[in-house]
Protein backbone atom coordinates (compact mmCIF):
# COMPACT_ATOMS: atom_id res chain seq x y z
CA UNK A 1 0.00 0.00 0.00
CA UNK A 2 1.27 3.45 -0.90
CA UNK A 3 1.14 6.44 1.41
CA UNK A 4 1.53 10.07 0.48
CA UNK A 5 4.07 12.29 2.22
CA UNK A 6 3.73 15.99 1.33
CA UNK A 7 2.60 14.84 -2.09
CA UNK A 8 5.26 12.13 -2.51
CA UNK A 9 4.32 8.48 -2.88
CA UNK A 10 6.31 6.09 -0.68
CA UNK A 11 5.75 2.61 0.70
CA UNK A 12 5.86 3.96 4.24
CA UNK A 13 3.94 6.61 6.14
CA UNK A 14 6.83 9.02 6.46
CA UNK A 15 9.80 10.61 4.74
CA UNK A 16 13.14 10.64 6.53
CA UNK A 17 15.90 12.99 5.44
CA UNK A 18 19.43 13.64 6.72
CA UNK A 19 21.97 16.39 6.23
CA UNK A 20 25.57 15.79 7.30
CA UNK A 21 28.99 17.20 6.58
CA UNK A 22 31.06 14.03 6.57
CA UNK A 23 34.43 15.85 6.72
CA UNK A 24 35.65 13.90 3.69
CA UNK A 25 36.13 10.23 2.77
CA UNK A 26 32.44 9.29 2.77
CA UNK A 27 33.45 5.95 1.23
CA UNK A 28 34.79 5.00 4.67
CA UNK A 29 31.90 6.52 6.63
CA UNK A 30 28.62 5.96 4.79
CA UNK A 31 27.88 2.81 6.81
CA UNK A 32 27.38 5.03 9.85
CA UNK A 33 24.26 6.34 8.11
CA UNK A 34 22.67 2.95 7.48
CA UNK A 35 20.99 2.65 10.88
CA UNK A 36 18.93 5.74 10.09
CA UNK A 37 17.44 4.07 7.00
CA UNK A 38 16.88 7.52 5.50
CA UNK A 39 15.09 8.08 2.24
CA UNK A 40 17.34 10.97 1.24
CA UNK A 41 20.82 11.91 2.53
CA UNK A 42 22.37 15.29 1.74
CA UNK A 43 26.10 15.03 2.37
CA UNK A 44 28.74 17.75 2.23
CA UNK A 45 32.49 17.21 1.64
CA UNK A 46 31.96 13.82 -0.02
CA UNK A 47 33.79 12.42 -3.02
CA UNK A 48 32.26 11.81 -6.43
CA UNK A 49 30.80 8.25 -6.44
CA UNK A 50 31.36 7.97 -10.18
CA UNK A 51 35.11 8.40 -9.77
CA UNK A 52 35.73 6.12 -6.81
CA UNK A 53 37.18 2.63 -6.85
CA UNK A 54 35.32 1.78 -3.64
CA UNK A 55 32.67 -0.70 -4.79
CA UNK A 56 30.50 -0.63 -1.66
CA UNK A 57 30.34 3.15 -1.69
CA UNK A 58 29.50 3.18 -5.39
CA UNK A 59 26.70 0.63 -4.85
CA UNK A 60 25.28 2.59 -1.90
CA UNK A 61 25.35 5.75 -4.02
CA UNK A 62 23.58 4.15 -6.98
CA UNK A 63 20.83 6.80 -6.97
CA UNK A 64 22.52 10.15 -6.54
CA UNK A 65 23.48 13.52 -7.98
CA UNK A 66 26.74 15.28 -7.10
CA UNK A 67 28.76 18.43 -7.80
CA UNK A 68 32.21 19.52 -6.67
CA UNK A 69 35.33 21.45 -7.55
CA UNK A 70 37.39 18.25 -7.43
CA UNK A 71 36.49 14.57 -7.51
CA UNK A 72 37.48 14.26 -3.85
CA UNK A 73 35.27 16.89 -2.24
CA UNK A 74 31.83 18.12 -3.16
CA UNK A 75 28.17 17.88 -2.18
CA UNK A 76 25.85 15.00 -2.99
CA UNK A 77 22.20 14.01 -2.72
CA UNK A 78 21.75 10.27 -2.20
CA UNK A 79 18.31 8.64 -2.34
CA UNK A 80 16.79 5.21 -2.04
CA UNK A 81 15.91 3.34 -5.18
CA UNK A 82 12.60 4.44 -6.63
CA UNK A 83 12.97 8.08 -5.59
CA UNK A 84 13.43 10.28 -8.62
CA UNK A 85 16.09 13.00 -8.40
CA UNK A 86 15.89 15.45 -11.28
CA UNK A 87 18.85 17.84 -11.16
CA UNK A 88 17.85 21.41 -11.94
CA UNK A 89 20.07 23.47 -14.20
CA UNK A 90 19.76 26.66 -12.19
CA UNK A 91 22.54 29.16 -12.71
CA UNK A 92 25.02 29.72 -9.90
CA UNK A 93 26.34 32.96 -11.39
CA UNK A 94 25.42 36.22 -9.67
CA UNK A 95 26.61 39.42 -11.35
CA UNK A 96 29.28 37.56 -13.33
CA UNK A 97 30.63 35.73 -10.28
CA UNK A 98 29.96 32.09 -9.44
CA UNK A 99 28.60 31.27 -5.97
CA UNK A 100 28.98 27.87 -4.32
CA UNK A 101 28.07 25.22 -3.48
CA UNK A 102 24.39 24.78 -4.33
CA UNK A 103 22.78 21.63 -5.75
CA UNK A 104 19.07 21.94 -6.64
CA UNK A 105 16.88 19.05 -7.72
CA UNK A 106 13.24 18.08 -8.14
CA UNK A 107 12.15 15.12 -6.01
CA UNK A 108 9.54 12.81 -7.54
CA UNK A 109 8.30 15.76 -9.57
CA UNK A 110 6.68 17.09 -6.40
CA UNK A 111 8.94 19.54 -4.57
CA UNK A 112 12.34 21.15 -4.93
CA UNK A 113 15.27 20.28 -2.73
CA UNK A 114 18.26 22.61 -2.48
CA UNK A 115 21.39 21.05 -1.02
CA UNK A 116 23.75 23.65 0.46
CA UNK A 117 27.42 23.73 1.39
CA UNK A 118 28.41 27.38 1.56
CA UNK A 119 31.97 28.27 0.73
CA UNK A 120 34.26 31.23 1.42
CA UNK A 121 34.78 31.33 -2.35
CA UNK A 122 37.79 33.63 -1.83
CA UNK A 123 35.37 36.50 -1.27
CA UNK A 124 36.57 39.17 1.18
CA UNK A 125 33.00 40.23 1.90
CA UNK A 126 30.46 37.66 0.65
CA UNK A 127 31.90 34.42 1.99
CA UNK A 128 29.73 31.62 3.39
CA UNK A 129 26.29 33.06 4.27
CA UNK A 130 26.93 35.81 1.71
CA UNK A 131 27.07 33.11 -0.95
CA UNK A 132 23.62 31.86 0.05
CA UNK A 133 22.29 35.43 0.16
CA UNK A 134 23.46 35.93 -3.42
CA UNK A 135 21.95 32.61 -4.53
CA UNK A 136 18.60 33.65 -3.08
CA UNK A 137 18.67 36.87 -5.10
CA UNK A 138 18.68 34.70 -8.23
CA UNK A 139 16.33 31.88 -7.26
CA UNK A 140 14.19 32.94 -4.31
CA UNK A 141 10.85 32.88 -6.24
CA UNK A 142 11.46 29.24 -7.25
CA UNK A 143 11.83 27.98 -3.68
CA UNK A 144 8.33 28.48 -2.29
CA UNK A 145 7.67 24.73 -2.03
CA UNK A 146 11.00 23.30 -1.06
CA UNK A 147 13.47 21.94 1.43
CA UNK A 148 16.74 23.85 1.79
CA UNK A 149 19.32 22.01 3.86
CA UNK A 150 22.99 21.54 4.50
CA UNK A 151 26.05 23.14 6.00
CA UNK A 152 25.47 26.91 5.96
CA UNK A 153 28.72 27.63 7.86
CA UNK A 154 26.75 30.37 9.60
CA UNK A 155 24.92 31.44 12.74
CA UNK A 156 23.24 34.63 13.88
CA UNK A 157 26.03 35.03 16.46
CA UNK A 158 28.30 36.18 13.60
CA UNK A 159 25.95 38.86 12.29
CA UNK A 160 27.63 42.22 11.62
CA UNK A 161 25.79 45.53 11.84
CA UNK A 162 27.16 46.96 8.59
CA UNK A 163 25.91 44.05 6.42
CA UNK A 164 22.67 43.34 4.65
CA UNK A 165 23.55 39.69 3.94
CA UNK A 166 23.90 38.39 7.48
CA UNK A 167 22.50 35.10 8.71
CA UNK A 168 19.50 36.99 10.08
CA UNK A 169 18.92 38.59 6.69
CA UNK A 170 18.91 35.20 4.96
CA UNK A 171 16.46 33.83 7.55
CA UNK A 172 14.21 36.85 6.97
CA UNK A 173 14.34 36.46 3.19
CA UNK A 174 13.32 32.82 3.47
CA UNK A 175 10.50 33.66 5.88
CA UNK A 176 9.16 36.09 3.28
CA UNK A 177 8.36 33.11 1.05
CA UNK A 178 7.08 30.96 3.94
CA UNK A 179 10.25 28.94 4.54
CA UNK A 180 11.46 28.44 8.11
CA UNK A 181 14.13 26.48 9.97
CA UNK A 182 12.61 23.17 10.99
CA UNK A 183 15.01 22.77 13.92
CA UNK A 184 13.85 26.06 15.44
CA UNK A 185 10.23 25.29 14.58
CA UNK A 186 10.39 21.83 16.20
CA UNK A 187 12.38 22.73 19.31
CA UNK A 188 10.83 26.20 19.72
CA UNK A 189 14.24 27.85 19.96
CA UNK A 190 15.41 31.19 18.60
CA UNK A 191 18.11 31.65 16.01
CA UNK A 192 21.42 32.03 17.85
CA UNK A 193 20.11 30.34 21.01
CA UNK A 194 20.35 26.72 19.85
CA UNK A 195 20.77 24.21 22.68
CA UNK A 196 22.15 21.53 20.35
CA UNK A 197 25.34 22.27 18.40
CA UNK A 198 25.99 20.62 15.04
CA UNK A 199 29.69 21.45 14.65
CA UNK A 200 32.77 21.34 16.85
CA UNK A 201 35.72 23.38 15.63
CA UNK A 202 38.75 21.10 15.28
CA UNK A 203 36.55 18.47 16.98
CA UNK A 204 37.04 20.27 20.29
CA UNK A 205 34.07 19.84 22.62
CA UNK A 206 34.70 23.30 24.09
CA UNK A 207 34.13 24.94 20.68
CA UNK A 208 30.52 24.09 19.73
CA UNK A 209 28.46 25.87 17.07
CA UNK A 210 25.12 25.37 15.33
CA UNK A 211 25.79 25.86 11.61
CA UNK A 212 23.83 23.06 9.86
CA UNK A 213 20.15 23.52 9.01
CA UNK A 214 17.03 22.12 7.42
CA UNK A 215 14.62 24.80 6.19
CA UNK A 216 11.23 23.93 4.76
CA UNK A 217 8.06 25.43 3.37
CA UNK A 218 4.71 25.20 5.17
CA UNK A 219 3.91 21.61 4.14
CA UNK A 220 7.15 20.45 5.70
CA UNK A 221 6.70 22.59 8.82
CA UNK A 222 3.29 21.04 9.41
CA UNK A 223 4.52 17.53 8.65
CA UNK A 224 7.51 17.30 10.99
CA UNK A 225 7.11 14.18 13.11
CA UNK A 226 10.55 13.94 14.67
CA UNK A 227 13.84 15.78 14.53
CA UNK A 228 17.15 14.91 16.13
CA UNK A 229 20.81 15.80 16.08
CA UNK A 230 23.23 12.87 16.04
CA UNK A 231 24.80 11.77 19.31
CA UNK A 232 28.11 13.51 19.98
CA UNK A 233 29.96 10.45 21.24
CA UNK A 234 29.14 8.49 18.07
CA UNK A 235 29.75 11.09 15.39
CA UNK A 236 32.66 13.17 16.69
CA UNK A 237 35.03 10.27 15.98
CA UNK A 238 34.21 10.39 12.24
CA UNK A 239 33.52 14.07 11.57
CA UNK A 240 33.56 17.55 13.09
CA UNK A 241 29.84 17.80 12.26
CA UNK A 242 26.84 15.95 13.66
CA UNK A 243 24.02 14.89 11.33
CA UNK A 244 20.55 16.39 11.53
CA UNK A 245 17.75 13.90 10.96
CA UNK A 246 14.15 14.88 10.24
CA UNK A 247 11.09 12.68 9.73
CA UNK A 248 7.87 13.87 8.12
CA UNK A 249 4.41 12.35 8.63
CA UNK A 250 1.73 12.06 5.96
Amino acid sequence: MLYTVVGIHFKQAFLKIITWNCNGALRNKFKHLLDFDADICVIQECENPLETKHTEYKNWAENHIWIGDTKNKGIGIFAKKGIELDKKNWTDVYRDLRVKHFLPCRVNNDFDLLAVWTHSNKSPTFGYIGQLWKYLQIHKPKLRKSLILGDFNSNVCWDKLDRWWNHSDVVKELEEIGIKSLYHHYWNEKQGEESQPTFFLHRKIEKPYHIDYIFGSLDFQNGVKKMEVGALEKWIVVSDHLPIVCEFET
